[in-house]
């Protein structure tokens, strides 16, 4: 990093600083717990001559064990492509405009958890309904193991509750999709013929100026051998959606490596029901009851407005752990 021109290719200079993170992420905890584990040592043999100190032991082993805790969990990112950023997609299903109004409020669930983490998230697609909240929006949120943490999200998420579009006040239930794949960097690579994708160009919708409107800027890419599509309408120049969305189509092709590596991986062992994209993987009750409770793991949170606040964590932490009790040693 140091040494001359490392910035002039932003996006690989980008890159590095993302690795660096994330080897300190564990390099430092490590080092933390090594040097407290040296003045514990101390510490114990001064106990052993003045019981007045075991508080301070025990509240020293507590604290180790804590750490210890959060190391293994990060441990447990060792995926090819865990370290990544994380594209996410967020789709509106059913439940017509409640639905819509829980997507945008998933939206804001994810990217309040990318802040209290110290990730940037940055909008790359969004297409709001015309009633209220969104029809499906992507964002990148970057930062160390982002991808890692966030690609057990995949899957159906379900809300009950009250509907606020509903006059008579009716309990409503509705859907939204997540989809989450590793944002790689220009440099690794990635198999995509461009042969096998299609080009569309075509109006970019909602706001952005007067000539995102009036003129093809939007970018759709279709990769026909596995049927993926993304597209890209938030930038104004044509050119820098297509880089954009041919970054998504990589992206997603690279989760269907990891998918495809994992599902190997598992049939080593038992055998496991994948958690498919169409699955239902978490609940969340406004009504009768407020309750969160992933369909997975079992964990539960009883406050509904944490969890859209962005606390999310004990679930993904809940999910790294079932992980790996579910596909074997």
């Amino acid at each position: 990093m140091a040494a001359a021109g490392f910035w002039d290719n932003q996006e690989k200079a980008q890159s590095i600083v993302s690795s660096l993170k994330a080897v300190k992420s564990i390099v430092g905890p490590m080092t933390e717990m090594l040097a407290v584990g040296s003045d514990l040592e101390a510490l114990l043999e001064m106990a052993d001559e003045d019981p007045d100190i075991e508080a301070e032991v025990r509240c020293e082993v507590s604290n180790l064990e804590g750490q210890l805790d959060d190391l293994e969990l990060k441990s447990l990112l060792n995926g090819p492509h865990d370290q990544c950023g994380a594209m996410l997609t967020i789709y509106a299903r059913d439940g017509g405009t409640d639905a819509n109004d829980w997507a945008a409020m998933m939206l804001r669930m994810y990217s309040q958890w990318a802040t209290q983490n110290d990730y940037s998230v940055v909008l790359i697609d969004r297409s709001d309904n015309d009633e209220a909240g969104i029809n499906n929006a992507t964002v990148a949120i970057r930062g160390p193991m982002a991808y890692g943490y966030l690609k057990g999200e995949k899957g159906m998420h379900r809300l009950v509750r009250i509907s606020p579009f509903n006059s008579e006040g009716k309990r409503q239930t509705s859907f939204a999709a997540v989809d989450v794949s590793p944002e790689v960097s220009d440099s690794e690579e990635i198999e995509i013929d461009e042969k096998d994708v299609k080009t569309d160009t075509y109006r970019a919708s909602g706001a952005g100026g007067q000539h995102v409107n009036k003129t093809d800027s939007a970018v759709r890419l279709t990769h026909q051998p596995s049927g993926i599509v993304v597209q890209c309408q938030s930038e104004r120049s044509q050119h820098k959606n297509r880089a954009q969305a041919w970054k998504m189509l990589r992206a997603q092709i690279a989760r269907l490596e990891d998918e495809k590596r994992e599902a190997e991986e598992a049939a080593k062992y038992k055998d496991k029901a994948r958690v498919g994209f169409g699955s239902q993987i978490r609940n969340y009750f406004l009504h009768p009851d407020q309750r969160v409770k992933d369909a997975r793991t079992g964990f539960s949170m009883g406050d509904f407005n944490k969890v859209l606040n962005g606390e999310i964590q004990g679930f993904l932490d809940a999910f790294l752990n079932w992980r790996v009790k579910s596909e074997g040693p």
